[in-house]
């Protein structure tokens, strides 16, 4: 098995489903190269039956295996528990395909992201191009956030955004791969080597954020990031959450996204760090909302989204403000 193809379920077992019959027909699958571990992260509504099910009635028992979660610890504790359990078997896979149960895989999507880490040694994250749920190309790939890029994000303001374009986390990508900072972990392919030189994923993040954090921990010790575009995926995005898609309607932002966010600047760039890009996202979002009124403008945001921010923000966790940079304890040695 060069490739093993991870995917974490939590209540969406019949996409899991459509995403196993897509992957049914990659040549990689079928002539044994790559095979899938489906987590169900205690769905609690069946899903692993049904996904087992339908593993023995497709007769996929020779590539596809559950496993099922004691409790539903985020995308990064699920993903953990597959790949932990690879990594520490007598023949590891030299590829793990990170990829969301909301994905239908495009023909050739698996052998495109092999073929590319096999001929490029320096890349140790691939991500493949992703198609929205009515077939229009969703083109983008990702710089770090920053200071600057929260300014760009939450101002909404034509010019700033001109100004800041080279900050903007959204970077959008062309027909050929390049080297971007970060990918989507709906399709993210990492070498075996990434994870034994770095460690697992940060289980301290419940969900959003742990890719970003993930190919942050990478590219500082000295991997590269490739946007592979021939490599294509069809994503039903926030399936499980409700959040993210261009048609989400979304009544409030989760707790875990505030926490996610201030994990990921205060853990990679000190508390101040993430002061000063609270603080800058709180004006220019308060600037934002003051013009939308003044013009008129419909109201797109969540409800309470400044609020929450300023409930979640480093500025209102005073224990924070004494808080050094924490390495958990997973990203030790993933053999360790």
């Amino acid at each position: 098995m060069e490739t093993l193809v991870v995917i974490v379920n939590y209540r969406t077992g019949s996409l899991v489903v459509d995403c196993l019959r897509s992957l049914a027909s990659e040549p990689d699958v079928r002539e044994g190269r790559a095979c899938v571990v489906v987590v169900d992260n205690a769905s609690g509504d069946g899903s692993a039956a049904r996904i087992r099910q339908a593993i023995e009635t497709n007769g996929w028992q020779a590539w596809v295996s559950v496993l099922e979660s004691e409790r539903n610890g985020g995308f990064a504790y699920g993903n953990n528990l597959a790949v932990r359990a690879a990594l520490q078997s007598g023949r590891p896979p030299a590829y793990f395909w990170l990829l969301n149960p909301d994905t239908v895989v495009r023909p050739g999507a698996l052998g495109h992201l092999v073929q590319f880490m096999r001929q490029h040694p320096g890349a140790g994250i691939a991500g493949g191009g992703i198609d929205e749920g009515d077939g229009r190309a969703w083109p983008y790939a990702f710089r770090f956030p920053s200071v600057w890029s929260e300014l760009e994000n939450s101002l909404r303001l034509r010019l700033a955004s001109r100004l800041l374009s080279r900050h903007a986390v959204a970077r959008r990508m062309g027909d050929r791969p390049e080297e971007v900072e970060w990918v989507s972990g709906a399709t993210m392919m990492v070498r075996r080597e990434v994870f034994e030189a770095i460690g697992l994923m940060d289980e301290g993040y419940f969900l959003y954020f742990e890719e970003t954090d993930f190919c942050l921990r990478a590219a500082r010790a000295g991997w590269r990031c490739w946007h592979v575009p021939q490599s294509r995926v069809m994503h039903i995005a926030g399936q499980s959450t409700g959040l993210t898609g261009r048609l989400a309607v979304v009544p409030r932002r989760p707790a875990y996204w505030f926490e996610s966010r201030r994990r990921y600047f205060v853990k990679n760039h000190g508390w101040l760090y993430g002061a000063l890009a609270d603080v800058v996202w709180i004006l220019g979002f308060a600037s934002w909302r003051v013009r939308r009124w003044m013009l008129g403008k419909e109201d797109t945001d969540p409800p309470r989204m400044l609020l929450d921010f300023i409930q979640h923000s480093v500025l209102w966790q005073p224990g924070l403000w004494r808080a050094r940079r924490e390495v958990p304890v997973n990203q030790r040695a993933a053999r360790s």
